[in-house]
């Protein structure tokens, strides 16, 4: 397949999310997060005729890679190897569009970043310092960050599993010496302090450049208010120079001579990695981040990752003295809890990828679901039962109902319907009910395009949502049974304009629900390659405001079928009963059971 690259006088939109961490499988507060916005709007963009890269991977260098490949006695690649793969299978499952799904680990990371290292270097952005660093002296090695847990620092905190870098429950960014009573993760010992020399990206020095770049954004309200927040309490606490080294094996060497035996810190390096996978993706990879004319960057991500794309990582490009494309706009999530507590990889708290696959509900119903719950502003709660509801109100007596109502009465015999043949409507003109849903719906779309357009995910599916309940509203106002034998030109009138909107909620809801979407296609005998277009150069977006006008007279559907299936209260109850507790304790659960069953043997 030929590459997709920006093209001269189209709107070219490159859209990465966060790259999720290879040492485990991903949780739906990850999938939220980070892969399933950007996929919602990389969509979305599409469908209006942009020309759009949607680049992810996975994180693959550094201190946790290493700590996971001690606890499975494997090499970091064989951990690498098998944990990418799961993340690839649980997006896939996810319907996740990637442009290209690649990996930090590969020789192009390795040329991209000492590549940008030595720019630094050469500009003077870079100095060396000698720093205290925690040493095992049981495992007789330096401890990286993440080999380190003890009590937050932070006052009012004081959180016991606090890690060398970061506090997972306030969220300050430490320093592994600043950790009180800490402990070595591999043997829990207690480390002692040691010198070691480091490099340091001297973020001080490029505070001028970095705040001219931030301005623009500011001004144009293209980043989310929790970015905005995040990056002005940086800034106001004063940059400091940042260590872009670690005592570390596992990562990209540092192209030194001094520093030969260290890695590039995997904050440093990750952020790389949108670069050297789309350089895995395309030799001419340059034609999207070295082009900052042509190209919008939108970036997504949780809000703990916030600081590292807009003061870090534009730093370390700015530095480089070279015209990179750097990002136009970056949509943040607070955080998905879970129930009565939070999501969390470590304690294997939650619901995860693989998961979701095994509950036997679609990846349609997850989808809608996360997105509609999406965290845009303040955190929010998973509860089984409100997956419930809103599967079973909202897609299957609003979205579903409407859409087979409307396929269904189409499909019937000449006499009680229309032989599945959509018919021709003479009366438009005068029709005062379908006039009047044309101007609702109309305002509804330029509503929605607006809310897309701003990253507001959630608010354009609740957009959506309210074309269907229109679609409803006016089933059952123009009460079309009882005019098919009455009224039958205000009948027809009725159901074209019914199932133009059909299709029309099949393209506004296909960056939400996109097999849903194709479905719905299938069941209009309409092809989605061909059909499945929001675009303004077609003018699609005008006719969407005559919905009658969107199928023509005279085309034949395929066949209805239901497109959304109930919950039932006894399955979410064993649901969640199941995903009750750690992954740990749902193991031995379920040990403890198969031990009974034996035993009744």
């Amino acid at each position: 397949m030929e590459a997709i690259l920006p093209v001269e006088g189209r709107r070219n939109v490159l859209v990465t999310s966060a790259l999720p961490y290879v040492n485990n499988v991903p949780h739906l507060g990850n999938i939220i997060g980070c892969v399933l916005s950007a996929d919602a709007f990389a969509r979305y963009c599409r469908l209006r005729g942009h020309n759009v890269l949607y680049v992810c991977g996975t994180d693959e260098y550094g201190t946790a890679t290493e700590t996971k490949a001690m606890e499975e006695g494997c090499s970091p690649r064989e951990i690498c190897d098998k944990y990418h793969a799961i993340h690839k299978e649980v997006y896939e499952w996810f319907d996740i569009s990637f442009d290209i799904f690649g990996r930090t680990s590969s020789p192009q990371q390795t040329e991209v970043c000492q590549s940008i290292f030595l720019k630094l270097l050469e500009n003077n952005w870079l100095s060396e310092d000698t720093m205290q660093q925690l040493y095992c002296n049981s495992c007789e090695r330096f401890l990286a960050d993440r080999l380190v847990e003890g009590y937050c620092p932070t006052e009012g905190c004081n959180y016991d599993s606090a890690r060398g870098d970061q506090c997972e429950k306030c969220g300050k960014l430490l320093n592994s010496t600043d950790l009180i009573d800490p402990k070595c993760k591999v043997c829990g010992s207690t480390p002692c302090v040691r010198d070691t020399d480091h490099l340091f990206l001297e973020l001080p020095l490029l505070k001028e450049k970095l705040e001219k770049y931030i301005d623009e954004p500011y001004v144009a309200g293209s980043w989310s208010q929790n970015a905005v927040h995040a990056t002005n309490a940086w800034l106001k606490e004063g940059l400091k120079p940042r260590c872009i080294t670690r005592d570390l094996k596992w990562g990209v060497p540092v192209p030194h001579e001094k520093y030969k035996d260290k890695v590039f810190y995997v904050w440093f390096d990750a952020p790389i990695g949108y670069i050297s996978i789309t350089a895995c993706y395309t030799p001419e990879w340059e034609k999207w981040w070295k082009n900052p004319e042509n190209v919008e960057l939108y970036q997504f991500m949780g809000k703990d990752n916030v600081p590292f794309h807009t003061v870090m990582f534009p730093s370390t490009l700015l530095g480089t003295g070279e015209n990179w494309t750097l990002m136009k706009t970056i949509s943040v999530t607070e955080y998905l809890n879970y129930e009565s507590g939070k999501f969390s990889k470590t304690k294997g708290i939650g619901v995860f990828g693989n998961d979701a696959k095994a509950t036997n509900i679609p990846p349609e119903v997850w989808r809608y679901y996360l997105l509609t719950n999406r965290p845009e502003a303040s955190d929010t709660l998973f509860t089984w039962t409100d997956l419930q509801a809103k599967c079973n109100n909202e897609l299957l007596n609003n979205l579903g109902n409407f859409i087979n109502r409307v396929l269904s009465f189409i499909a019937k015999p000449e006499g009680t319907g229309y032989g599945s043949v959509i018919p021709v409507s003479p009366d438009l003109d005068s029709h005062t009910l379908t006039l009047s849903l044309a101007e609702t719906v109309g305002k509804l779309i330029e509503q929605y395009i607006d809310a897309m357009d701003k990253v507001r995910l959630k608010q354009g599916l609740k957009i959506a949502m309210a074309i269907s309940s229109e679609g409803n509203a006016y089933l059952q106002e123009s009460k079309f049974w009882k005019l098919y034998k009455q009224n039958p030109a205000s009948c027809a009138t009725v159901m074209k304009t019914s199932v133009g909107l059909v299709y029309l909620l099949a393209c506004l809801l296909e960056p939400f629900m996109p097999s849903f979407s194709k479905e719905v296609l299938q069941q209009l005998n309409l092809c989605p390659e061909e059909h499945l277009s929001f675009c303004d150069e077609k003018g699609d977006s005008g006719k969407a405001k005559r919905p009658w006008d969107l199928i023509p007279s005279g085309h034949r559907i395929g066949k209805p079928a239901p497109l959304f299936k109930g919950l039932e209260n006894d399955a979410v109850t064993g649901l969640r009963e199941k995903f009750a507790g750690s992954q740990a304790e749902r193991k031995l659960r379920t040990e403890v059971v198969a031990q009974l069953e034996a035993t009744e043997i």
